[in-house]
């Protein structure tokens, strides 16, 4: 008797371990339709701009003030840089900079999500900040585009967030051709600084 009971409880077990697989297995496939425009969050993607990326982005805090480049640039390639690093996130200000952010999306030296930073990309405009160097007249467009920018420059205080897109404009600059008022606009689209933004109708 003990052996059929036996016999029946490694059989329930072995039912409920398929059944948490099966599930384990559709839960890591939601998302996958589209990851690159999104927050990971586990193994589940958010869509940027959505208010799901907005409820978890505004609780997280790898983005933070005064991070330099030397930390980011140890951070594994896996890695992203969450959250605002001053102010808390508004939901309809992260929303317009999402969708104003979409425009871009042909380029990939441009975030998607100002809040959602894959260190991968982090890195690459780092580079471009200490090994591009620029002429006189892109100099020019490009201190031009600084005293257009709504936060005097990339960001509002010198972190990895400020080197890191001020490598992200000596590349549109000479790379792409850029104006200093389509660089200002970008960078305003770009800000990971919270709030509701400045120029905010």
């Amino acid at each position: 008797m003990r052996k059929y009971v036996f016999i029946v409880l490694l059989a329930v077990f072995g039912l409920i371990f398929v059944l948490l697989a099966s599930q384990a297995i559709s839960l890591s496939n939601v998302g996958r339709a589209d990851t690159t425009n999104s927050a990971p969050v586990g193994q589940i993607t958010l869509a940027a701009g959505s208010e799901a990326a907005f409820n978890y982005l505004a609780l997280q805090r790898t983005n933070i003030c005064g991070l330099q480049p030397e930390m980011v640039i140890d951070y594994a390639d896996d890695a992203r840089l969450h959250g605002s690093c001053c102010a808390p996130m508004d939901l309809h200000h992260y929303q317009e900079q999402v969708e104003g952010l979409r425009q871009y999306d042909d380029l990939t030296q441009i975030p998607q999500d100002p809040y959602d930073m894959p260190a991968t990309l982090v890195k690459e405009l780092l580079g471009y900040q200490t090994s591009i160097q620029l002429t006189s007249q892109q100099q020019a467009a490009y201190d031009r585009a600084m005293s257009l920018s709504e936060e005097g420059g990339p960001c509002c205080c010198r972190c990895w967030r400020w080197y890191a897109f001020e490598g992200m404009g000596k590349y549109l600059i000479t790379q792409r051709g850029w104006e200093a008022e389509a660089l200002a606009a970008l960078w305003s689209l770009t800000d990971g600084c919270g709030g509701e933004g400045h120029g905010h109708a």
